[in-house]
């Protein structure tokens, strides 16, 4: 079955995220940054925002349990933009190339909804998308096989048609499973080399 469909992760496949972007600057000793991100705002604490728990809910949680830390658990939300510095190079150049080939462009992002929403306001090309599916508004996490297929029915998709991007191996192996092509981005030169082999760009 040919692949004539691309679905883009968004975190650090378009734009890159970080929390030590933000938190080298709070907390200059290396070692007691990434206790503080192993022991506190935790990697685990921050995916239940992109399960749909509010901003507000989840620094309300932290605060008692690490009272010491309030300024740098609420930085968490109010810099958070500081984790982000801007887009992966190469790969807004790619997924242009795409859309002016005309192939139609899709995207399942695990985010919070109220930080994609800034997201959207600060980096456009994420409005370009013909469906976004947005973690913090399905309940859903990936690499669960629900959210992948909440893309596919909600727009009528194949999976065996689409090609989906992750920088997560984990993520690119649960689009596998429900029978989705899928390309696990390095960099945005492997990316497009991958993308002529399938055809989908001259």
């Amino acid at each position: 079955m040919r692949v004539d469909t691309v679905v883009f992760d968004v975190g650090n496949v378009l734009i890159l995220w970080d929390p030590r972007n933000l938190y080298r600057k709070l907390l200059p000793d290396p070692a007691e940054m990434e206790r503080f991100l192993a022991e506190v705002c935790t990697d685990a604490w921050n995916l239940e925002q992109d399960r749909g728990r509010s901003w507000a809910e989840a620094i309300a949680e932290r605060l008692p349990l690490f009272p010491q830390h309030e300024a740098l658990i609420r930085a968490y939300s109010e810099r958070w933009h500081e984790m982000v510095p801007g887009e992966v190079p190469g790969t807004v150049a790619v997924m242009e190339e795409l859309r002016a080939a005309g192939v139609p462009l899709y995207a399942i992002t695990n985010f919070s909804t109220e930080k994609f929403a800034e997201a959207q306001v600060r980096f456009p090309f994420l409005r370009q998308f013909r469906d976004v599916v947005v973690s913090g508004e399905e309940k859903l996490v990936k690499p669960d096989p629900a959210i992948y297929r909440r893309l596919l029915a909600r727009n009528g998709l194949e999976a065996g048609r689409c090609l989906f991007i992750d920088d997560s191996e984990k993520n690119v192996r649960g689009a596998e499973a429900v029978g989705m092509r899928a390309h696990h981005f390095r960099e945005a030169g492997t990316l497009r080399a991958a993308l002529v082999e399938l055809g989908l760009l001259p």
